[in-house]
């Protein structure tokens, strides 16, 4: 029972803490973290057929592949932090992915294992971490291809922190003469 508070904690927490964030920053960099939690969504589904780990413990009834609770909880809402906190700084941002990643793998994970939340059965760990790392620089890639669709207020042109996002006008204004 324990084990599953924890599980929930973990799932409902991390998004507690997007009240801290900007309303214009959460917009700006959701979509690449719901393309992160739909990778690794994916992950979990090819960990299941190729019986990379077992998970023991779920939190909801359709939760027997994927674990929710770490996907749609740390995970997605990680994404955002660190994009929030990184991006526009390519090593910066590899660097935090790699610490962020190997502290999952080698130490979080490590604990959920022994509380019986899952068992790793046919990869090793440092294979994760080239995978997540992988993972990591296409979503780096696609969030410089998702700022180009997107071009920050003039009122806000000079501070990082508060750029506000407009869409591109894809249709030229014409001009008056």
């Amino acid at each position: 029972m324990i084990v599953k508070i924890i599980m929930w904690t973990s799932l409902i927490l991390p998004w507690i803490t997007l009240f801290a964030m900007k309303k214009s920053m959460i917009k700006r960099y959701m979509p690449v973290s719901i393309l992160a939690a739909l990778v690794v969504t994916i992950f979990f589904e090819i960990a299941y057929v190729y019986n990379w780990w077992i998970l023991k413990i779920k939190i909801v009834t359709w939760g027997n592949i994927t674990n929710i609770s770490f996907v749609y909880g740390f995970f997605l809402v990680g994404t955002l932090w660190i994009f929030r906190l990184t991006f526009g700084k390519f090593w910066i941002y590899f660097l935090t992915n790699l610490i962020v990643d190997s502290l999952h793998l080698y130490f979080f994970q490590n604990i959920f294992e022994r509380m019986g939340v899952f068992t790793m059965a046919n990869v090793a760990k440092w294979q994760l971490l080239l995978l997540m790392t992988a993972v990591s620089l296409f979503l780096y890639t696609y969030q410089r291809w998702q700022e180009t669709i997107f071009q920050p207020s003039r009122d806000d042109a000079g501070y990082f922190f508060d750029k506000e996002i407009e869409f591109k006008s894809l249709v030229r204004e014409k001009s008056k003469t």
